[in-house]
Formats: structure tokens, C-alpha cells, sequence
């Protein structure tokens, strides 16, 4: 889809000396074009580094993840050194007076100085396996990547003002570039380029969009820069072919700021670099994986959310208006323009200086040379009251088109293999109002058992911690096997359903011959969930789990009430009221405590588990369970 021949790419790449994507420090009406407060702002951010001290990375911390599994401690101090570069060189861009040279400088060489670039979680791909980098061995993962084109925009930005510290920086840099990522990746064939066969995910464009940059800025010789972006192309296709056709991004929507946005990078940089003589804008399956984030949204910053996503996203503004401007989406340009708006680009509530946050340099000069076109946009999001993804098997309901306003609903069928996957075929969420109700946890913080085969012992990844059965205390199981049957999906004016059996996600001890769910809005009124079970041989009990952030009351048999309860800052969850056959189910409510923070940071200290349960159910029964709007 992407790749083309080497003769044919030859004719149409631009060659290094022609190529001038952004304007460089030394193209001073450009940059002071840009609007005052947003030059205010980024020099400010650049002040901040330039009173700060480097962190130190320490071996010790290095281990850290093949000690005791902590991937945080190293990777921490590794991102600051990576943001302060970024906003020193940022800023010098804005003032172009050589304040900040000197310390990008010392960033540079620093950086330069560090035995790998890939960090520690990654570097089990290493032949001698985990612990300390092998400098003889160096590997291509997502952060060495990123360095690699955070170094080559800087030398491509600042150029000859570089040597006025010194003319060693420059070589120095092109030379390390080369040496980590260059030429590795033309004379290997890492797993994620997918050239070995194992279906790729983000890491292939994510990886691919920064080998790219560093290929076309730093790359000197013609035939190796025309090599290394033709490999890059070829592997892009791996991530491209085996992709749903209804561009749904099974790791969900977290993850889309680095797969389907990653390919933006990816297909920006081919159109620049070949002066618009390459465009894949026009392909079907580029247009629906762009359009996939709209379609996603729930209100606000929370998407629909699975796999390892969070509930709460914020995708890059100028990446989703851009792509939306490429395949001529205007939706996805309002989602773009009210994202920015969330940001603030413009600077309209005055400067504001974040020391810590992660900065792409390729995101952000596209963000900072479009911002008037961003802000002329309707920053309206969509948010289609239908989506179908017949692929992935989710579907998006809600009451109103374009409004967060009453139900929402949005459940999943698929299998039990996909990347970032969670045992959770089946499950569904809801919000009433554009706030959680029952909801899909997420993820904590990484660590080595995320990846490891201890995965399924982390409660967030098992069916019973998502709005699923368990029977006889047997969860739904992991693998490609373990999926979705005899899938229907309807909606009309007044509902929006999805069935399916989820009997294929348990394992054979589960005893199940068939669990047939059926999730429906009742547009203005209810979500229900009906679930139809035939078992082989009788269990002693059959549970059904919810999560949900709410405060909850069971005072009342046959009913839960959910109030609305504070998550954290002014977030608060929604309301409603759980209606179920009390003949039929029992229920109770446990805390589940939340000391990570990364979920911490999107459901506060807690969540609170219902637990639905059967005790010496009958071989076959149906349960309605009913989440209404509070009265």
C-alpha cells in the first residue's frame, strides 16, 4: 500500500539538501510570526530548563527492572532529560539570540553520552537478555526512536548556530544517529518492522515515524537515505495489512495517539519529503483509521476505553485536525479544533509553564506553524450517536447525536488476543450525562509482569474486574481461540444492540454450551443487559461483575442505586440506578483501592466492585440487569 520500488521512490524523494519541512532558528520572520503569548509561553518553558539541573541516570536504576520489575525510576529522569532538550531548543527558536545554546549543548552530550537509548523494560531484546544496555548491541525500541529524532530535529533546527559552542556537537550528533539507529535498522530486522511474520502493533509506526525523521534530516549519503526510507516504507505496509478494515485500533483509543497518529507522522513526512508527490490520503482503509478517534469520544476527554487504554484521553490536537484536513474529514477537524481549544495553543488564558511534559518536537512544529487554520476550525466534537465496527466488534450508542447528554453506552465482542489485550469479550460501559457509571478500569503503571506470563495475575486484566460472568469461579481465558460467536448488531431511531456469545472465551472447565448477552440502548431510557446461559453440568455459583466510581447503595432489594461521588479535582462520576431480580441475584459491593498512579490519576482512591450473584443456579436461566438515568 505504501511501499514502492526503489527506482520509483528515487524519482520522487526530494534529496536532503532540498528538503526544509519547518523553519529552521535562523528563519526569524517565521518565528516571530507566531502569535506573542505563544512565544511567551515556550520561551518561559525553556527558562525552566535553563535554571534546572540534568538528572542523573544511574545504573543501578537501570536494573531497577530486572531487580524488582520498577520501570519507572530510570525511565523518569530519562523523559526529563528529553523534555528540558526539547523546550531549550523550542525556545531558542522563539528568541533566536543564542541564550539557550550552551545548555542544549549539555543536554546533547549528555544524551549522547548515555550507553543506550532504549530503556531499560525494553532492553530484554538485547542477545546477553535483561539488565545492564550491551553497547555492542544496540536495540531500536520506542524511546531510542524518539531520541533519535528529538537529536535530529535539533540539528536540523539550530544547524550552524550549534558551532558556535562547538563544531564537534553536530558531527557528534549525525554520528550517534547512525550508529543507534541508522544503521541497525537497515541491517537488522527488528520484531516490530514485521518483517518475521508476529502481527505488529504501535511500536511499528511509532518507531517507524522516528526512523523516518532521522532518515531524511540526518542521513548524508543518497543511496543508504533512499534504502532506509524504503525499508521504513516496506514495514509500514506490515502495520498497514493485516490492519481491521473498519480502522479500529484494537488496543483502543490510548493507543491510537500512537498507532493510527503515528501513521499521520509517518504519511506527513513521505508527502513533505516527496513534495506531495506521494499522497495516500485517498486510501480507504488510511481514511478510517483517522476517523476512528471520533467515533470513540464519549464526552469530553473520556473515550471508550479497552484493552490496556485509559478512560481519559487527550490525542494530539493538530495530529487529529491535520488528518482529518488530509482525508477532507471536517468531524475530525472539529475534534482536532476543540482539542486545541482544550490545550489552550493560543495561549488565550495567558502563558502557562509545564516543566515535565513530554514534548514531540515533530508534533509540535506542525501544531505551532498551523495554529490560525486550528483556530478557525468549528471546535465542535462529533460524537455519532452509532458506530459500528464490524471488524473489532464494538459498538458506540448514544441517546442524542452530537451530545453527551443522557445514556451512553459502548460494548465489545472480539477475542482474547489483541494487542494490549484485557479477558474481557463481552464487556460493556456506560455513562449517563458524559460521566462514568460502570466503567472499564484500565491499566496501572507498567512494570515486568505486565508483559511477562504473570499477566493475567494483574486484577485489571481479568474478566471478573469488567462487566462479566464468572462461572464457578472460571474467568475468561487468554488467546486468539478464546473470542466472540454469532455477532448481531442493530440500531435504529430508537435503539442500538449488540448480541453475541461469549461462551468461546472460557476455557472447557467453565462448562458452558452457550452465554448469550445482548446489550441494548433503549435510547431515553436504559441500557440493558440481558444474558442468556445454557451450562452442561450445574455450579455452585455464578457471578456477574461491575465497576463502577460511583457511591453505591444496596439498601433496596432488586435495586442499586449509584450516586454521583467525587473522583478527583472536579471530576465527578454520574448517576443511576441498577435494577435486577432479586429472586434471582443477590448483590454486594467491595472496594477496590487504587494506589497507582496512573489510575489513580483517572478514578481517584478507588473503584467499588459489584458483585452479582447465583448461588446454585439452574443448568439454564436468563438475567436482565437494567442502569437507568438517576429519577
Amino acid at each position: 500500500m505504501i511501499a514502492l520500488d526503489a527506482e520509483t521512490l528515487r524519482t520522487k524523494l526530494l534529496p536532503r539538501a532540498e528538503w526544509h519541512p519547518y523553519p529552521t532558528r535562523d528563519d526569524r520572520d517565521a518565528w516571530e510570526a507566531l502569535p506573542q503569548a505563544v512565544r511567551t509561553a515556550r520561551i518561559a518553558q525553556g527558562e525552566c530548563a535553563l535554571g534546572g539541573e540534568w538528572p542523573l541516570l544511574l545504573a543501578v536504576r537501570y536494573l531497577d527492572f530486572s531487580r524488582n520489575g520498577d520501570r519507572s525510576r530510570y525511565q523518569a529522569p530519562y523523559h526529563v532529560r528529553r523534555t528540558m532538550l526539547a523546550n531549550l531548543v523550542i525556545a531558542e527558536c522563539m528568541e533566536g539570540q543564542g541564550r539557550f545554546l550552551d545548555e542544549i549543548v549539555n543536554g546533547i552530550w549528555l544524551i549522547c553520552e548515555e550507553s543506550s537509548w532504549c530503556v531499560p523494560a525494553h532492553a530484554t531484546r538485547q542477545r546477553v537478555g535483561v539488565g545492564l544496555p550491551d553497547t555492542t548491541d544496540p536495540i531500536v525500541d520506542l524511546f531510542a526512536a524518539e531520541t533519535s529524532a528529538l537529536l535530529a530535529w535539533t540539528h536540523y533546527l539550530l544547524g550552524a548556530a550549534l558551532d558556535t559552542v562547538s563544531p564537534l556537537v553536530r558531527p557528534r550528533v549525525q554520528r550517534e544517529i547512525k550508529a543507534r539507529i541508522l544503521t541497525p535498522c537497515l541491517e537488522r530486522d527488528y520484531g516490530w518492522m514485521g518483517f518475521t511474520g508476529r502481527r505488529v502493533n504501535n511500536w511499528n509506526p511509532w518507531i517507524n515515524s522516528n526512523w523516518l525523521t532521522s532518515a531524511l534530516l540526518i542521513e548524508e549519503d543518497s543511496e543508504r537515505r533512499l534504502e532506509g526510507v524504503s525499508k521504513s516504507l516496506r514495514s509500514l505496509d506490515n502495520f498497514l495489512e493485516p490492519y481491521p478494515r473498519d480502522g479500529g485500533c484494537d488496543e483502543g483509543p490510548g493507543y491510537w495517539g500512537r498507532a493510527g497518529a503515528s501513521l499521520f507522522d509517518c504519511l506527513e513526512l513521505l508527502r513533505g519529503a516527496t513534495d506531495g508527490r506521494i499522497d495516500l490520503y485517498g486510501e480507504p482503509l488510511i481514511q478510517e483509521i483517522g476517523r476512528f478517534i471520533y467515533r470513540v469520544q464519549i464526552d469530553g476527554a473520556y473515550f471508550s476505553n479497552f484493552a490496556d487504554a485509559s478512560a481519559l484521553v487527550m490525542p494530539p490536537p493538530y495530529v487529529v485536525f491535520g488528518y482529518g484536513q488530509r482525508i477532507g474529514d471536517q468531524r475530525m477537524m472539529s475534534l482536532g479544533a476543540w482539542l486545541a481549544a482544550q490545550h489552550d495553543l493560543l495561549q488565550r488564558q495567558g502563558p502557562e509553564v509545564r516543566e515535565n511534559q513530554r514534548v514531540s518536537i515533530g508534533r509540535l512544529l506542525p501544531t505551532l506553524f498551523h495554529l490560525e487554520e486550528i483556530d478557525a476550525a468549528d471546535p465542535t466534537p462529533p460524537l455519532p450517536r452509532d458506530v459500528w465496527l464490524d471488524q473489532i466488534q464494538v459498538m458506540v450508542a448514544r441517546d442524542e447525536e452530537g451530545s453527551g447528554a443522557g445514556l451512553f453506552v459502548a460494548a465489545k465482542g472480539g477475542h482474547n488476543a489483541e494487542s494490549h489485550n484485557h479477558n474481557d469479550v463481552g464487556q460493556a460501559i456506560v455513562y449517563v450525562d458524559g460521566k462514568p457509571v460502570i466503567v472499564d478500569a484500565g491499566v496501572e503503571t507498567y512494570t515486568r509482569r505486565t508483559f511477562s506470563d504473570q499477566r493475567y495475575e494483574i486484577w485489571t486484566m481479568q474478566s471478573a474486574y469488567h462487566s462479566l460472568p464468572t462461572i464457578g469461579g472460571v474467568m475468561q481465558a487468554p488467546g486468539r481461540t478464546f473470542a466472540a460467536r454469532d455477532v448481531e448488531y442493530a440500531a435504529d431511531e430508537n435503539l442500538a444492540r449488540l448480541a453475541l456469545d461469549i461462551a468461546g472465551a472460557y476455557p472447557p472447565e467453565a462448562g458452558l454450551r452457550s452465554w448469550r448477552r445482548t446489550v441494548t440502548l433503549r435510547r431515553g431510557q436504559a441500557v440493558e443487559i440481558r444474558d442468556a446461559y445454557d451450562l452442561h453440568e450445574p455450579v455452585g455459583e455464578i457471578t456477574l461483575s461491575l465497576m463502577t466510581p460511583c457511591e453505591v447503595d444496596l439498601g433496596t432489594p432488586g435495586e442499586v442505586l449509584l450516586s454521583e461521588a467525587p473522583i478527583l479535582d472536579e471530576r465527578r462520576s454520574g448517576a443511576g440506578r441498577i435494577t435486577y431480580d432479586a429472586d434471582r441475584l443477590s448483590v454486594s459491593a467491595e472496594e477496590v483501592a487504587i494506589s497507582d498512579e496512573r489510575m489513580g490519576a483517572v478514578w481517584g482512591s478507588h473503584l467499588t466492585r459489584l458483585v452479582f450473584r447465583a448461588e446454585n443456579p439452574p443448568r439454564q436461566d436468563t438475567w436482565v440487569l437494567t442502569v437507568r438515568p438517576s429519577a
